[in-house]
């Protein structure tokens, strides 16, 4: 069964939107696009080269896809470019007809195709940004694992990783370590139902 990982940077108050430059995304009037930049540090690129080290394919959203679609395949040479060169891209979109990245698979009913997709032999799936499609698999109970990387600071506002749509559901912290930026690196991994008590 292949795995569905999610790895994604995140602010202490569950903002993702356009952690990586200014014009990644100023949907709704975001006005802090590039927030991970500062913290950005040897550490955290030794954690993202483990990453992306191993074979896996992609599952992205339309929006991420159309912003890495002109981006990485203009830089191949560097680990990220090669790994996600290599992988097959698989976008979720019910619009997208010709897709422009090779090695794309254009998924129009996502939660049946996925299903079927983790019975398939294959490398695991990661899902990068893709906040719309996060929820969406969160909702259908799709994700394994989830890599955080939570930055400290707070924006107020901005797309959030988290929305009301989640099942409830319990991970298990697998690792944790944090950089000497102070960014928290965590990796939980999906375990069961949500258990309660009482003091």
């Amino acid at each position: 069964m292949r795995k569905v990982i999610v790895i994604s940077m995140v602010t202490l108050d569950g903002v993702m939107q356009a952690p990586g430059g200014p014009e990644e995304d100023t949907s709704g009037g975001f006005k802090y696009g590039g927030w991970f930049f500062p913290y950005a540090d040897e550490y955290g690129g030794k954690v993202i080269n483990e990453q992306l080290s191993h074979p896996f394919d992609l599952l992205l959203g339309r929006k991420t896809y159309d912003i890495w679609k002109q981006f990485w395949p203009l830089h191949k040479d560097g680990l990220i470019g090669a790994a996600f060169d290599r992988a097959t891209k698989y976008v979720a979109s019910t619009t997208l007809t010709e897709p422009a990245w090779e090695k794309t698979v254009i998924l129009s009913n996502v939660v049946h195709e996925i299903r079927s997709l983790k019975q398939s032999d294959g490398p695991e799936f990661q899902v990068h940004g893709s906040g719309k499609l996060f929820q969406t698999l969160l909702k259908h109970d799709l994700v394994d694992e989830i890599y955080l990387k939570t930055v400290p600071i707070t924006l107020g506002s901005g797309k959030r990783l988290f929305v009301d749509t989640a099942i409830p559901a319990a991970f298990t912290l697998e690792n944790c370590s944090h950089s000497p930026s102070g960014v928290i690196f965590a990796n939980f991994k999906r375990d069961g139902e949500v258990k309660t008590g009482s003091f």
